[in-house]
């Protein structure tokens, strides 16, 4: 009996393989890796991780999942490449009461700020000068729109107090004070976003986004976030042929 308890309080055999950065054996720039990276992490789960050099194309790795680019996940010997489903297999097979849940309790937390990148990608992609500034606009707005998500206090945040006297929230992250999948998902982009836009067009997030600085300010006193995030050099690397000079 001592030995099937023991079992049954085994973790599961899980390796994530992410992709490498320059130097073939770092963590590179991967919103997708990262996010099953903080995943597997919340989860409190013992796992390994193991970068692919995508210039090298090791033999070995590319038979388990062939034609597939990182990330990908071996769970006790299934290969799963699909990152959404990775998501959902890992939150229904690392369940209560040993793994906590990360769901979203609030369903517009899954979607807040999901525009954000793509309104990123037009303006650091952008070569004309004449569109710059409407460009910039149009992301602003979007970031303003995750602010206001932010600050507006959710319904768990009513019921648990959790809201200054003027109706404001504070709480840490999307979804309240505990790091959820909404982030996971959010975060990593959000990171490539402040870094890239700093390197490439020199733009900062603007102050009076307060509820988008609080939250970045808590992502950046999470392990679970900084040390899977790639280094700000293998991001700039990157995007060093996607971000576009803007001309004269």
């Amino acid at each position: 009996m001592t030995d099937i308890a023991a079992e049954e309080d085994k973790d599961p055999d899980i390796e994530l393989f992410v992709k490498a950065g320059s130097d073939g054996e770092s963590i590179g720039n991967c919103p997708f890796s990262q996010r099953l990276f903080m995943i597997l992490w919340l989860k409190g789960v013992v796992f390994n991780v193991t970068t692919v050099d995508l210039k090298r194309k090791p033999a070995d790795l590319y038979n388990l999942a062939p034609g597939t680019h990182p990330p990908f996940l071996s769970f006790q010997g299934e290969i799963l490449t699909d990152v959404n489903k990775i998501e959902e297999y890992l939150e229904a097979e690392l369940s209560p009461p040993k793994y906590p849940t990360l769901a979203a309790k609030n369903r517009q937390s899954n979607t807040a700020g999901n525009d954000i990148f793509a309104k990123f990608s037009a303006y650091v992609k952008n070569t004309r000068p004449d569109k710059h500034e409407a460009l910039e606009r149009t992301l602003n707005k979007s970031l303003a729109q995750l602010d206001a998500y932010l600050l507006n206090p959710l319904p768990t945040d009513v019921q648990s107090g959790r809201h200054s006297g003027d109706g404001e929230s504070n709480r840490k992250f999307l979804d309240g004070d505990e790091l959820s999948l909404a982030d996971c998902n959010l975060l990593p982009k959000l990171h490539v976003f402040k870094v890239v836009a700093k390197k490439y067009r020199n733009y900062d997030i603007p102050s009076e986004f307060r509820g988008l600085w609080r939250y970045l300010g808590n992502a950046y006193d999470r392990d679970e976030f900084t040390n899977t995030c790639p280094a700000d050099a293998e991001i700039e690397l990157a995007y060093k042929d996607v971000a576009k000079r803007l001309g004269k």
